[in-house]
């Protein structure tokens, strides 16, 4: 019976002893998540991209303003919530859903124009900035240079051209502001509606309009559309039109004012047209009449520049 009950102490001490060993084991692993092992390579930092510090609260809203419409928001944690302005593409509300929450949480958000942000979260009771505008490295007025947080996001629509790309060849056409199509345009009314330019990269097509309004009373752009037609019905209602959807642009106004001009960028997926077809673009004006229109041949679009260098500055 005495050697019974040893032995049952003994393996009850092997148990202890065992445990006291794995608990050891457990305090002494690292606490950081670096739980890697085996054949596993570290990712440096410079693959990271560094996030921005927020502060946010309860009672308040803190706004974040992006140089392009937001297309993509992931939280953390339920700790915080963030949404779309309304009315707005490039604003972003952020706030607190419980005061004094512990720790840190994160939001990564994505934009139209291939750019994207990462922002480490914290609770503030007040926090030291409310309206965030993050900075435009494009229109930044003295550099092009890319900060670390925009990065090659690839969108759908854009292929497999990259949208900072498509925004400095944009930027690049509207700023040297050549006029290579001498023969298209409209002119009626004191207005004047011109295409200036028609070029292509990797597979997208660049539009160049100009609206000029040489009268004292101010051109309000109701719509500009595209659309494929057949020649026979250009001056007549089209039948069976195919509308064509600008996938970018750059400085699309609303208003001309009086005795001024407005230049317009347009980025559109790769086409040609069929003999028997146009292309036929209309601009009209809101509560007006002062309507214009003007056609753009196959043979037009097959002679689009061929972009090779980008002049940004």
């Amino acid at each position: 019976m005495r050697m019974r009950m040893k032995k049952v102490l003994m393996m009850a001490c092997a148990l202890l002893t065992g445990a006291s060993a794995v608990n050891a084991q457990e305090t002494t692993l690292p606490q950081d998540g670096d739980l890697f092992q085996g054949l596993t390579r570290s990712i440096t930092y410079d693959c990271m991209i560094p996030p921005h510090g927020l502060q946010v609260t309860f009672d308040k809203t803190v706004h974040i303003i992006f140089p392009a419409s937001v297309t993509y928001v992931d939280l953390g944690s339920a700790n915080i919530m963030a949404g779309k302005a309304d009315g707005a593409e490039n604003v972003i509300r952020v706030k607190a859903t419980k005061k004094w929450f512990k720790g840190e949480t994160n939001m990564s958000v994505i934009t139209e124009d291939g750019s994207f942000y990462a922002f480490n979260v914290k609770y503030a009771k007040e926090p030291d900035k409310l309206n965030i505008e993050m900075k435009d490295f494009i229109h930044d007025g003295s550099k092009v240079n890319r900060p670390n947080n925009s990065m090659d996001i690839y969108l759908k629509e854009l292929g497999s051209e990259s949208p900072v790309l498509v925004r400095l060849v944009m930027k690049s056409i509207w700023k040297q502001n050549e006029r290579i199509v001498k023969h298209i345009g409209s002119k009626d009314f004191g207005i004047r509606f011109l295409l200036k330019g028609i070029y292509t990269h990797n597979g997208l097509l660049y539009f160049h309009t100009e609206i000029k309004n040489s009268s004292n009373v101010p051109f309000d752009v109701d719509y500009v559309t595209w659309k494929i037609v057949d020649k026979k019905v250009v001056k007549r209602t089209a039948i069976q039109e195919q509308v064509i959807q600008p996938l970018r642009t750059q400085n699309f106004v609303l208003n001309v004012s009086g005795n001024s001009s407005e230049r317009t960028v347009w980025t559109m997926d790769k086409f040609t047209l069929p003999d028997d077809k146009c292309l036929v673009v209309e601009l009209a004006e809101k509560n007006g009449g002062r309507n214009q229109q003007f056609v753009i041949e196959n043979s037009d679009l097959v002679r689009a520049k061929l972009i090779s260098e980008l002049k940004v500055k």
